[in-house]
């Protein structure tokens, strides 16, 4: 498999593309049950077909590249990404899980999503494990796809890359209290643990999806509320979590930036950092964190790289 650092983009794969679409990639009409079954009983799914189901379960959507990834991470053994991409196709063949591709004006995307199927939930839920998959799940629009997915990239990268790194939560729920509203980071959870110490943080995704601005201003309100009114074991926190704000580059993520200040948000008690997809991709995620700090003098705000031993190697 290609390593992180040795993948060269200009674009971020996860980024939006003018008229994008989502293509469907998968199998057509009727599997049966009872075939799948067959199949179990003689050994040709076996655990780590039930082991990639999990993973595609844990982030609804996914790129065969993540799941290779996460095999890894687990320490299943399997030996290349081209046994996945085969375990992947015959789980497709039996409508345990499903596929898309994007396409747009720039022409066919370069990889395949990956999400459950019927037959797979019916599977996950045979062994117990909590799936709460709906058909009308796969029907979601590209840019939330896409925001999964680079999500899904940044919490890979801090597996990997940082050795403070503890757990994560895909899905992880904020609540903000006067709208007696939830909401739902769109990037998920990492939990860090650091001289015993720790601490929580949430990734807000933005792709350049039309209307953005003004969603991601309502979102952001959200976010005020719950730091506003933040009392500790809140939603499981201990205390305030860290707020990231993962763009698409470093143009969206100045644009995202003045969203946030024409919002008027103030969340009190932290620092909001910003990221991009591309800084995933480094050896090392010390310098991955951007702040956006105001030039006294100049009276203008600027990007400056946010050095931490937290997100170190170690």
């Amino acid at each position: 498999m290609v390593e992180d650092s040795q993948i060269k983009t200009t674009k971020s794969p996860f980024a939006m593309r003018e008229n994008e679409i989502k293509v469907f990639d998968g199998k057509d009409g009727y599997a049966s049950v009872n075939q799948v079954v067959f199949k179990i009983d003689m050994g040709y799914i076996n655990e780590v077909h039930f082991q990639i189901m999990e993973i595609i379960n844990d982030f609804e959507f996914i790129t065969s590249r993540q799941i290779f990834q996460m095999l890894q991470y687990k320490g299943v053994e399997i030996k290349s990404q081209d046994k996945v991409n085969k375990k992947l196709e015959d789980m497709i063949k039996s409508k345990i899980i499903t596929r898309y591709y994007f396409s747009s004006n720039e022409g066919k995307g370069i990889y395949r999503v990956y999400c459950l199927d019927k037959i797979g939930k019916y599977l996950l839920n045979s062994r117990g494990v909590r799936c709460n998959w709906q058909p009308t799940d796969n029907t979601k629009p590209v840019y939330m796809i896409k925001r999964r997915l680079a999500g899904n990239q940044v919490i890979i990268a801090y597996m990997q890359k940082v050795g403070a790194y503890k757990s994560f939560i895909s899905d992880p729920i904020m609540f903000a209290k006067r709208q007696n509203m939830k909401f739902q980071p769109t990037g998920g959870q990492v939990v860090l643990v650091k001289n015993d110490i720790k601490i929580d943080f949430v990734f807000e995704v933005v792709r350049r999806n039309t209307g953005w601005e003004d969603k991601f201003m309502e979102k952001i309100k959200l976010y005020e509320e719950f730091y506003d009114n933040f009392q500790s074991k809140d939603c499981n926190f201990d205390k305030k979590p860290q707020l990231i704000i993962v763009g698409e580059d470093d143009e969206h993520l100045i644009e995202i930036f003045k969203a946030f200040k024409k919002a008027k948000a103030n969340l009190p008690g932290i620092e909001v950092y910003y990221t991009t997809d591309a800084r995933q991709l480094s050896e090392s995620l010390d310098t991955s964190l951007i702040a956006f700090k105001l030039d006294e003098e100049l009276q203008k705000y600027k990007m400056e790289v946010i050095k931490t031993d937290l997100l170190a190697k170690e």
